[in-house]
């Protein structure tokens, strides 16, 4: 199969549909993406037709792989588990020094 996104088999600019069926998404969702701003792209033509640079969805793409990647190695990390420890709260220490009062002991 080849590859959807190379130069030589599309253009510059892709249609919502295209980008949807690259996305393997639905076409509402990848109009969901353009028009939250997540997804870049550029209104087209008299009738308004949505278009995506190839190279901003491939920047896309990358972008989403580099997050799952970051996620992966935090749900990795030791500091994954500190909201289990705390019992599901975040403890922030200036908060609760400054709800201590002024006759509680120093940390």
């Amino acid at each position: 199969m080849s590859d959807p996104v190379s130069s030589a088999s599309v253009g510059r600019f892709l249609t919502l549909a295209d980008t949807a069926q690259i996305l393997n998404l639905s076409l509402d969702a990848a109009l969901d993406l353009v028009r939250t701003g997540e997804l870049p792209a550029i209104r087209v033509g008299a009738s308004g037709a949505w278009r995506v640079e190839r190279v901003v969805l491939e920047s896309y793409i990358e972008a989403k792989y580099e997050e799952a990647r970051r996620l992966s190695l935090w749900e990795q990390s030791d500091f994954a588990n500190i909201p289990e420890l705390s019992a599901g709260r975040i403890l922030r220490p200036e908060a609760s020094a400054e709800n201590a009062g002024p006759d509680a002991p120093e940390p």
